[in-house]
C-alpha cells in the first residue's frame, strides 16, 4: 500500500519468514554457524531456542537454501502429533513409501532404515528440522532419539535439528528425557537483539526493499526497540504500520509521534486508554487512495493522445567507477585493488572460535607456482561502486572467478569451477583447503584471504574473495573485478560460510597427534620452539611426538583460543604460520601484523 509512496519494489516489513530479508546480527550469524557445523559434523542432535518472534524459523529455511547438494531436508512444522504420526510425517516428507493403513511404528522405521541406508551409500546424508519443537510429547521426544539410532558402524544416517521456544530446553531438562538430552552435541539461544543491532535491521530490510533513505529518525528507533524489545518479528509489526501512518499522513518521514500511534494499534499493551479505538491509519489510507484513483484516472482522461498524465521519476544513474587493470606482469599475478581508504590500522581481536580441521584427500591437479607479488594499490582514490549492483549483475561464472582469484593471490593459477575442484587442486601447491561457518572475527584472525559467499538482493548466493582488510572497511573481488566496502555491509549479507588456503606443513601432514613420528613432528616442535612454546630439549627422538612436545602445543592452543588437545590441526598450522611471519603466505592484514600477533 505504501511502497510506492516511499520509493519501495517490495514490502519491507513481512512477519513471513523471509530469508531473502534475514538479518544477520553477531548471534544470529552464530546460532546459523552452529546448525552448518552441526550438518558438516554429522551431529545427531543440534538444538535451537529462542523467544517468539527472534527469527528461528528464517535461520532454518536460511539454512535449507545454503545446504550443499546431496543433503536432503525433511522439515516438520507441526509437532503436536504422536509418535507414530511423527515417523509416518517424516516418510511422507521424504517420500519413502509405506502401507498407508499401518499402525505399526515398526514398519515405518524399517521403511525408513532402508532408505537411509540407500541414501549413505550413495554419498548423501539426511536432515531432520523439526520447528516448535516445545510441543513435542515425551513419548514423541523419546520416538525422535530412537531416530538416532539408525547408524553404521562409523556415522549416524539421521542428523536432527530441534527448534523452539524457550521450553524446549526446559522440557529437554527433564530427568526422563536426560537420555535425548545427552545425545545434543550443539545448542544455541537466539536473544532479542540491541538497539545498535535494531537500528541496523531496520535499514537492512529498507535497503533490500530498495530504500538507503532514513525513513525512521534516531528517536523513533529508540522508541521502537523499546516498544519491541528487541524482537524482530515485533520490530517488523512496529515498523509496518508506522510507514502505513506515515503514508495516511503523507509524510516521508517516521518520528515517535507516529509510531507510538501504531502501537497503540498492533501491540496489545501499548495506550490501553486507547485499545477500543478502530485503526486511524487503515481508514485514512484508504481514503487517500481513493483520491489517487480519482485524480490518476481524471488525469489519463483529460491528457492528450499520446501523453502521459503523470511523468515517472527517471532514475540518476550511479557513477561506474573505472578500476585499475591490473598491471602487466606474468601469469599468476594478484587481483589488484582499488585504493585503500584512509584508515587506521585494523587491529585484530581475541583468539578464535575452534572448529574442526578440513582434510582434503581428492585427487591433486598439478599447479604452476609463481612468485607471490603484491597487490597494486594507485595512488589516486576512486569512486565506490556498489556492492548490491556487482552482486545481482554476477554472472554463472562468478564462482570459478573467485577460485581463481584466490589461488592468484597465493601465486598460483586455478581453472577450478566448484569447491571440490578447487580443493583437490591446493595440495599441488603445498596447501589445503579449509571450509567452515564462522564469524567475521574469526576471518580477521585466519588472516588469511578467503572466498565468501554472499547474498544477493535477487536472492542469489555468489561467492566473492576478501581482498584485505584495513580497518572498518575491507576490499572484495566480485566476478573479477575489485572494490572497497564498508565492513558493515559485507557482514549484513554474509551467513557464515567461508573456503581459505592454508599452507600444510613441508611433510604434508594434515593433522599432527600425539604418538606419531616422522619429519613432519620435527617441523612442528621447531615451530613451536620457535612461537617461544619450546617442548623438553632432552626428549630422546626429536621425531616423535612425545608427551613434552603435548604440553606445548596444548599451550599455544590455550594462548590462542583454540581446542587445546595436544592436536596439531588445520587451525593450529595457521597460528604457527602466524606466529612466525611466511613471505609466501597472503595476509589479510600483512605479514608484520600476523607476525607479531
Amino acid at each position: 500500500m505504501y511502497n510506492r509512496h516511499f520509493g519501495l519494489s517490495r514490502q519491507p516489513f513481512s512477519i513471513a519468514p523471509n530469508p531473502r530479508f534475514l538479518y544477520m546480527s553477531p548471534q544470529h550469524r552464530e546460532a546459523l554457524a552452529h546448525l552448518v557445523y552441526g550438518v558438516r559434523n554429522r551431529d545427531g542432535f543440534v538444538q535451537l531456542t529462542g523467544e517468539v518472534g527472534t527469527g528461528k524459523t528464517t535461520i532454518c529455511r536460511c539454512l535449507v537454501e545454503r545446504l550443499p547438494q546431496g543433503v536432503e531436508v525433511a522439515l516438520i512444522l507441526n509437532p503436536r502429533i504422536s509418535a507414530l504420526e511423527l515417523v509416518a510425517s517424516l516418510c511422507d516428507e521424504l517420500k519413502i513409501p509405506y502401507p498407508k493403513d499401518t499402525t505399526s511404528i515398526k514398519v515405518l522405521t524399517d521403511a525408513l532404515n532402508t532408505y537411509l541406508l540407500a541414501n549413505h551409500a550413495a554419498g548423501r546424508r539426511t536432515v531432520l528440522i523439526i520447528d516448535e519443537a516445545q510441543c513435542l510429547s515425551a513419548e514423541t521426544l523419546e520416538q525422535v532419539r530412537l531416530l538416532t539410532n539408525l547408524e553404521t558402524s562409523n556415522a549416524k544416517l539421521l542428523q536432527i535439528i530441534l527448534v523452539g521456544q524457550p521450553e524446549l530446553r526446559e522440557l529437554l531438562a527433564r530427568d526422563d528425557l536426560r537420555q535425548l538430552a545427552q545425545r545434543i552435541t550443539a545448542r544455541f539461544h537466539l536473544q532479542p537483539i540491541s538497539r545498535a543491532e535494531t537500528a541496523a535491521y531496520i535499514r537492512h530490510r529498507l535497503r533490500l526493499a530498495g530504500s538507503d533513505k532514513a525513513v525512521f529518525d534516531e528517536r523513533a528507533i529508540d522508541l521502537i526497540h523499546r516498544l519491541a524489545k528487541g524482537v524482530p518479528r515485533l520490530i517488523n509489526v512496529l515498523c509496518d504500520r508506522a510507514m502505513l501512518g506515515a503514508f495516511a499522513e503523507g509524510r516521508h518521514a517516521i518520528d515517535p509521534r507516529i509510531v507510538r500511534r501504531a502501537a497503540t494499534e498492533v501491540l496489545p499493551m501499548a495506550g490501553q486508554d486507547q485499545a477500543r479505538r478502530s485503526p486511524r491509519y487503515l481508514g485514512k489510507a484508504l481514503t487517500l487512495l481513493l483520491g489517487l484513483g480519482l485524480v490518476l484516472g481524471l488525469g489519463y482522461y483529460l491528457s492528450p493522445p499520446g501523453g502521459s498524465p503523470i511523468s515517472g521519476l527517471t532514475p540518476v544513474p550511479l557513477a561506474e567507477p573505472v578500476l585499475p587493470p591490473s598491471p602487466p606482469g606474468p601469469t599468476g599475478e594478484a587481483p589488484a585493488l582499488p585504493p585503500s581508504p584512509p584508515a587506521s590500522a585494523s587491529i585484530r581481536s581475541g583468539p578464535p572460535a575452534a572448529a574442526p580441521a578440513a582434510s582434503e584427500t581428492a585427487e591433486a591437479v598439478d599447479v604452476m607456482p609463481e612468485a607471490t607479488p603484491e597487490p597494486a594499490m594507485p595512488a589516486e582514490p576512486m569512486p565506490e561502486p556498489s556492492l548490491a549492483e556487482r552482486l545481482d549483475t554476477a554472472g554463472s561464472t562468478a564462482a570459478a572467478r573467485a577460485w581463481a582469484g584466490l589461488y592468484r593471490l597465493w601465486g598460483y593459477d586455478s581453472a577450478a569451477a566448484t569447491d571440490e575442484q578447487a580443493c583437490a587442486q591446493a595440495p599441488s601447491g603445498g596447501l589445503s583447503c579449509l571450509q567452515g561457518a564462522g564469524s567475521w572475527g574469526l576471518l580477521r584472525r585466519f588472516d588469511r584471504p578467503a572466498v565468501l559467499l554472499l547474498q544477493a538482493d535477487d536472492g542469489r548466493t555468489v561467492a566473492v574473495v576478501l581482498l584485505r582488510i584495513d580497518g572498518d572497511r575491507v576490499a572484495v573481488e566480485v566476478d573479477g573485478e575489485a572494490l572497497w566496502i564498508p565492513a558493515g555491509e559485507i557482514e549484513s549479507r554474509w551467513y557464515g560460510a567461508y573456503r581459505l588456503l592454508w599452507k600444510t606443513p613441508p611433510s604434508g601432514n594434515l593433522v599432527l597427534r600425539p604418538g606419531m613420528r616422522g619429519a613432519g613432528v620435527r617441523w612442528l616442535r621447531e615451530r613451536v620452539a620457535k612461537a617461544n612454546y619450546p617442548a623438553d630439549a632432552a626428549t630422546a627422538d626429536p621425531a616423535l611426538y612425545d608427551e613434552s612436545l603435548k604440553v606445548a602445543v596444548e599451550a599455544l592452543q590455550r594462548a590462542h583460543g583454540l581446542v587445546a588437545d595436544g592436536i596439531a590441526g588445520a587451525h593450529t598450522f595457521i597460528v604457527l604460520n602466524n606466529l612466525v611471519a611466511d613471505p609466501e603466505i597472503p595476509y589479510l592484514v600483512g605479514a608484520a601484523t600476523a607476525a607479531s600477533e
